[in-house]
């Protein structure tokens, strides 16, 4: 029998709000159905389909012989800090300190550490819409509001003056991702200067999360904080897994100026104290990878991106060529106009693994995400998977 004081116990409220990831539950039905012996086509994921190359896992190997196991500095081990000095002049034209960079459990934790650094419970931030599920969640337990803000609709009609209607007085912070997942959208030079120009008239946050960076096949990625006038209200976060194969490393990083860098090393000291210290060893081995060797793996995408998009035309599915990362977004009402509905008839009937479009926002309503970053025969079984299904 439950006593009063027993039925008191319950969650903080701030989590009331919080959910799971539509994204886990597809992944374990997906497990379920190999299990059973059925084959699946994994178009659902988000992981390289490259692994960790090997100079890196042997950084980690040397880094766990000469004993690097001890605690290091929670804001990350110095030569890291220095090559990140480096990689950030170089690759996106931004001029910082190594006190101006934090290292931390992945781009989730530079991401849950920054909302948690810039928002107070009642703010609102803008979110460019589809945006990548967890960010809802994120913001959500920070006690704040996502106002989401259609891509779309703001790259027709101007990006400045879609962010002045969405805006509201209690708006702390704008999202800004690009390349953008899922629909693989890169914001231009042009849109940057204009998110900027907003923020700054606005006096807000820029929160950028760059995990793509490398991955643009149309255009160029270009970096919003290094706009002037932008370094210094501008969070920017950064991740090791999609261009070095290094997801389950759970190595990242993010960039800020004060006050926010102390917020930042707060969370992260209080949280993991800091990235584990061989991990960070193997960051440092990453960071010389030579554009080059970047390069040709971008190709390698850029194969799959057209493979894959060129099957879902064929068969109807509109789809344009996504600019960036590695995802491809749909049309998906040939299917069924509701997207949970479209994926589980797909993966029922076809046995292809895709995210429904509407846990990206109500934006994504309508369309499926399908992840290319899979060997290319994987992606050839796909297609024939699909006209087979639309016979």
């Amino acid at each position: 029998m439950i006593t009063t004081r027993q039925s008191g116990i319950r969650l903080a409220r701030r989590l009331d709000e919080v959910g799971f990831s539509d994204i886990v539950q597809i992944r374990n039905k997906v497990m379920a159905m190999r299990a059973e012996g059925l084959p699946v086509y994994s178009l659902h994921g988000g992981e390289p389909f490259f692994e960790t190359p090997d100079e890196i896992k042997f950084a980690a190997v040397r880094a766990l012989v000469e004993n690097q196991t001890h605690y290091a500095a929670s804001s990350g081990i110095l030569p890291l800090r220095q090559a990140l000095v480096k990689k950030l002049a170089v690759k996106n034209n931004i001029s910082v300190t190594t006190d101006e960079i934090i290292a931390t459990v992945g781009g989730t934790q530079a991401l849950y550490a920054t909302f948690q650094s810039v928002l107070d419970p009642g703010d609102d931030c803008l979110v460019f819409s589809p945006y990548w599920t967890p960010i809802g969640d994120l913001i959500t337990g920070a006690q704040a509001r996502p106002l989401l803000v259609p891509s779309v609709t703001a790259r027709r009609n101007g990006i400045r003056s879609t962010l002045e209607q969405f805006s509201t007085p209690k708006t702390r912070a704008i999202y800004y991702n690009t390349p953008q997942n899922p629909s693989g959208l890169v914001f231009t030079r042009e849109e940057a200067e204009e998110v900027a120009a907003f923020a700054i008239e606005r006096d807000i946050v820029v929160i950028a999360d760059e995990a793509y960076e490398d991955l643009v096949y149309d255009g160029s990625h270009f970096s919003i904080a290094s706009l002037p006038g932008m370094a210094e209200r501008t969070i920017t976060t950064y991740t090791f897994s999609k261009t070095y194969g290094m997801t389950g490393w759970r190595g990242g990083y993010a960039v800020a100026q004060e006050p926010f860098m102390s917020a930042l090393r707060k969370i992260v000291l209080y949280s993991t104290n800091g990235v584990t210290t061989f991990v960070q060893h193997a960051m440092i081995e990453a960071l010389k990878t030579p554009e080059s060797k970047i390069a040709t793996l971008r190709e390698e995408y850029r194969k799959r991106r057209d493979l894959l998009v060129a099957g879902l035309n064929e068969v109807g599915l509109d789809c344009a060529p996504p600019a960036g990362a590695f995802y491809a977004f749909p049309s998906v009402e040939k299917i069924n106009k509701n997207s949970r509905t479209a994926a589980q008839i797909l993966l029922e009937k076809a046995h292809i693994a895709t995210i429904p479009g509407s846990v990206f926002g109500a934006q994504g309503e309508g369309h499926l995400r399908f992840g290319y970053a899979i060997p290319i025969a994987e992606i050839e079984a796909c297609v024939d998977a699909l006209r087979k299904f639309f016979k």
